[in-house]
């Protein structure tokens, strides 16, 4: 069982655990580095859940910033000839937690591994140095459609009798 604290960002409460990522909405002037300091409950190794002490915190580093889907707006009164229509894209930042601190203990997230760029292959020597007029007659021999098939005529429908 791994250490977690209920926090409170924007007016919501959310579950957390160190690595977790979760999406706030929009934190003003957060460069890399945002810290919750309205922690409400939490969590140790043992399984004790309990009031956060005031000395509590939890610390988070910004993922990305965006904004959410498009929710429709709609006004309308019956009879009245009245409607109205707007949208709305709420921003978010996506945060993910790095640690978690109180009564003298700390959880920490694991460490993320690094990217590596990938190192592009060499093409063969074979393949580079093959004559460009070549390459150019292949493409052409497969760019050759074959001819359009013909339809059937069609077959006069027998006259009716009166």
């Amino acid at each position: 069982m791994s250490a977690y604290a209920v926090i409170r960002s924007g007016g919501k409460q959310y579950r957390v655990a160190p690595g977790d990522v979760i999406r706030v909405e929009s934190v003003a002037g957060s460069e890399g580095k945002v810290s919750f300091g309205d922690v409400l409950a939490v969590s140790g190794a043992e399984g004790q859940v309990g009031r956060a002490p005031s000395d509590a915190r939890v610390v988070g580093e910004v993922v990305s910033e965006g904004r959410g889907a498009k929710v429709l707006v709609f006004h309308y009164k019956r009879k009245k000839q009245y409607r109205k229509i707007a949208g709305h894209r709420q921003p978010f930042t996506a945060v993910r937690i790095t640690e978690i601190a109180f009564d003298g203990q700390t959880f920490n997230a694991p460490e993320l591994p690094k990217k590596q760029p990938k190192v592009k292959k060499a093409k063969p020597a074979e393949e580079v140095e093959a004559p460009k007029a070549e390459a150019k007659g292949a493409k052409a021999a497969a760019k050759k459609k074959a001819p359009a098939k013909k339809t059937a005529a069609k077959k006069a429908a027998p006259k009716k009798k009166k």
